[in-house]
């Protein structure tokens, strides 16, 4: 470990790892399940899970939704990665002097709508304000608690199992990275920001053949897919042709230089599901989800080097590690 905090720290790649497993763990304890977004626990009528997040993204603002969007969002989808039907949440700003009150108000606003669509409510928060360069104008953080359905329980993972995501990738950092830098591309693209609570009573009896879900924000679906083989001991295998990516995705990071499996996605799931158990899924995702970009796109294989490498078109393999140097800071 380096003795300064530098911006790949928040990457959500291999250096954020090794922050939070050195420093965060260390002195903590060790969690029970370092793989999940949220905690769960018992209470003596149901099992509940518990998770907390903070949101510095920039701009506060972008194409397809705002900072006040993003957290409820985003606390929304890391209780779905448990199972859990969201209850409440809390909501704590940290605002720079000066800051535009009607900025605020449409902030707060995104916040309130999707807690309407989701049929939740924000019911304690808190609120600092900081001198003028203190804080880049607004820092969200949300907590969020919901009750883990009986119909699921994170399920040791084995060769054969099969990946699935619900939609097309990279469109959130896509979207943060054109609007940041101000970039005179002409596109349609916007970010893929939204709740997937949903998901949870859309596909309720297929819970039981769910082993594990997790959202791909920092780092991406390759960096996600990484901790998850290194957490189930076996390699992941997936294949290219299979990976939705809207075109101009593509294109707009092939012009950058950026590989979209590393950029965040905001509104998708990935799911790990039990052998043979793939198809019946994405019909259900399609049908039910209204995820008609859903996609099986790959594996786990009997290899014991916890390796993801992707089967490409051209019939080679490409080996992708985790994220480890910087690729877009503050991008949730």
């Amino acid at each position: 470990m380096i003795n300064k905090i530098k911006l790949y720290h928040g990457d959500g790649g291999a250096k954020t790892n090794e922050l939070i497993r050195q420093i965060f763990l260390k002195n903590y304890g060790e969690a029970e399940d370092v793989l999940s977004d949220s905690f769960v626990f018992n209470t003596h009528a149901s099992k509940l899970a518990y998770t907390t997040d903070s949101f510095v993204v920039q701009p506060l603002f972008f194409r397809g939704g705002d900072i006040g969007k993003l957290a409820i969002c985003g606390t929304l989808n890391d209780l779905a990665t448990a199972g859990a039907k969201p209850l409440y949440i809390s909501a704590g700003f940290i605002i720079e002097e000066g800051f535009d009150i009607e900025a605020l108000c449409q902030i707060a606003s995104s916040m309130g709508e999707v807690c309407k669509d989701n049929g939740i409510r924000i019911v304690t928060g808190d609120t600092k304000v900081v001198e003028k360069g203190s804080a880049d104008g607004l820092f969200i953080n949300t907590s969020g608690i919901g009750v883990v359905s009986e119909h699921y329980s994170p399920q040791d993972i084995e060769p054969g199992d099969e990946i699935i995501i619900t939609g097309t990738i990279a469109e959130h950092g896509t979207a943060i990275l054109l609007d940041r830098y101000d970039l005179a591309i002409e596109t349609n693209i916007l970010s893929d920001c939204s709740a997937l609570s949903h998901l949870i009573s859309d596909l309720e009896m297929m819970l039981p053949y769910i082993k594990r879900m997790k959202d791909p924000t920092r780092g991406g679906i390759a960096t996600v897919l990484n901790e998850i083989a290194d957490y189930a001991g076996f390699n992941v295998e997936l294949l290219e042709d299979n990976i939705p990516i809207h075109p101009q995705v593509k294109a707009v990071n092939a012009i950058l230089g950026i590989d979209p499996l590393y950029l965040a996605c905001e509104g998708r799931m990935i799911f790990v599901v039990k052998k043979g158990y793939g198809s019946k899924i994405l019909q259900l995702l399609e049908e039910l989800c209204g995820c008609r970009e859903a996609k099986m796109i790959g594996c786990f294989t009997a290899d014991r080097q916890k390796l993801v490498y992707m089967q490409t078109k051209i019939g080679g393999k490409r080996v992708l590690p985790s994220l480890e140097s910087q690729t877009v800071p503050r991008i949730c």
